[in-house]
C-alpha cells in the first residue's frame, strides 16, 4: 500500500461543486466505492450477556472520583461528575457536551494529535498560508491546546488563541499563545475581519448548528484569510470484509447513529456534507477537500500507515469508555455492565488488529474573498 499522496483540486466560487480527492488509496475498488451496507444496531443486552475478561478495566465505571482538595473560586472549574468521569462545567455553555475532560481523556486527545500530525507528514495544517504575513490565528475546540502551542512555536510572530469549554490547557506556553474559555457554538466575541487562519479539528457530535458556527467564523475571518476544518464521522469503515456485522467495531457506527437520532447531534458531519455546505453558505470560496483513510489499528503493510494505526489504536484503547459513559446510559439505556463489556470487547478487537478498520479524516479548506467588505 502506498503512502499518503497530496492531490489538491481548488474549487473557485461559492456555487461550484467541491472537488474531492483521496490522498490514501485504501479503498481499492472504484473511486466512489463505499464499504458494505450499514449493519443493524444490536441491543445493549447483547453485550451484557457476553463473558468478558478485561485486563485493562480500571473500574472507572460506577466509581466516584475523589472531590478536589483545592478551593477553586471560578465556576468554570467546577466539573460535573458522570459515572466517575469529569465533564465541563454547566456554567460555560448551555449546550450538551459529552466528552470527559479528565486526564485520561486529555491523554487520548494528545495521542490523536500525534497521529494527525503524522498523517499530514509532520504538518499542522494544509491551507496555503503565507507564513510571513499571518498575524492572528485561532484554534476552535483546542482541547489540551497542543495544536495551538505547536502552531505558535512554528509562527513566533503570530498571535494564537485556543478556545475550549474546559480549562485543561497548560500554563507554561509560548508567549504568543493564549487560551480562552469560550463556547464556539455561541456568538463569537472577536473583532470582525480579524483572523488570518481559523483551525477546527475533531468536533463531530459537538456542534448542533454548523451553519451558524461557519457564519461566525466568516465574520471574524480576515478577507483573504483561511479556515481549515478536519473531522470524521463517528463510524468505522472496512473495505475487505474483515469486519463482521456483530463485531463491536461494526456496531460503532450504528450506536452513534442512534445517539444522533435521539439527541439531534450531528455525529456524521462528513457524510452529511455539513462542512462544505456550511462554509459555502457562510460565504467562503476556494473550497477544497482531501480525504485521509487512516487505519485504526496497525494492520497495514505500509510503514507510515502502520504507525498511524498504532497511534490511533493506542488512543482508542486508552479511553474507549470516554466515548460511552455519557450517552449510552442516558440515551440508549445501557447498563454499566453492558458498557464495560462492550468496551472490553472493542478494546480486544483493536489490539488483535484482525479487523482492517479505517477512519476517514476529511479536510476542508476555504478562503474568505479578498473583496469581502471590511
Amino acid at each position: 500500500m502506498s503512502s499518503f499522496k497530496k492531490d489538491k483540486s481548488p474549487t473557485p466560487g461559492p456555487a461550484s461543486p467541491t472537488g474531492k480527492k483521496s490522498p490514501t488509496p485504501i479503498p481499492t475498488s472504484p473511486v466512489n466505492n463505499e464499504p458494505s451496507e450499514p449493519v443493524a444496531l444490536m441491543a445493549g443486552s447483547h453485550w451484557g450477556q457476553q463473558e468478558v475478561v478485561d485486563e485493562d478495566n480500571d473500574s472507572t465505571l460506577g466509581v466516584d472520583t475523589e472531590s478536589s482538595t483545592a478551593s477553586i473560586a471560578s465556576s468554570i472549574l467546577h466539573y460535573r461528575n458522570v459515572l466517575g468521569r469529569t465533564y465541563h462545567s454547566d456554567s460555560v455553555t448551555d449546550g450538551e457536551y459529552w466528552g470527559p475532560n479528565d486526564d485520561k481523556a486529555n491523554e487520548l486527545l494528545d495521542i490523536i494529535h500525534a497521529a494527525m500530525v503524522m498523517m499530514l507528514d509532520g504538518k499542522l495544517y494544509t491551507s496555503p498560508l503565507n507564513d510571513k504575513e499571518i498575524k492572528n490565528a485561532i484554534d476552535i475546540g483546542t482541547g489540551t491546546g497542543v495544536w495551538a502551542i505547536d502552531f505558535a512555536d512554528d509562527h513566533p510572530n503570530c498571535n494564537v488563541i485556543g478556545t475550549d469549554i474546559s480549562p485543561i490547557q497548560p500554563s507554561w506556553v509560548p508567549p504568543n499563545v493564549s487560551f480562552e474559555i469560550n463556547d464556539a457554538s455561541k456568538e463569537w466575541t472577536y473583532r470582525e475581519n480579524h483572523f488570518d487562519f481559523i483551525h477546527i479539528r475533531w468536533l463531530t457530535g459537538v456542534i448542533r448548528d454548523w451553519d451558524y458556527l461557519y457564519q461566525e467564523a466568516y465574520r471574524c475571518c480576515k478577507p483573504g484569510g483561511w479556515i481549515e476544518h478536519v473531522d470524521t464521522d463517528a463510524d468505522f469503515l472496512c473495505y475487505d470484509d474483515t469486519m463482521p456485522p456483530d463485531s463491536a467495531m461494526a456496531q460503532w457506527g450504528p450506536i452513534w447513529r442512534e445517539v444522533q437520532r435521539k439527541t439531534g447531534l450531528n455525529v456524521m458531519v462528513v457524510s452529511s456534507g455539513a462542512m462544505e455546505n456550511g462554509m459555502r453558505k457562510a460565504g467562503f470560496t476556494n473550497i477544497t477537500t482531501e480525504d485521509y483513510y487512516a487505519p485504526l489499528t496497525p494492520w497495514s503493510d505500509d510503514p507510515k500507515l502502520k504507525q498511524v494505526g498504532l497511534y490511533q489504536s493506542a488512543a482508542m484503547t486508552h479511553d474507549i469508555e470516554g466515548f460511552l459513559v455519557y450517552f449510552m446510559p442516558n440515551y440508549l439505556g445501557w447498563t454499566q455492565k453492558e458498557i464495560a463489556n462492550f468496551a472490553a470487547i472493542i478494546r480486544k478487537e483493536f489490539r488483535e488488529a484482525k479487523i482492517h478498520s479505517v477512519i476517514k479524516w476529511h479536510v476542508v479548506r476555504a478562503q474568505k474573498p479578498l473583496d469581502a467588505s471590511e
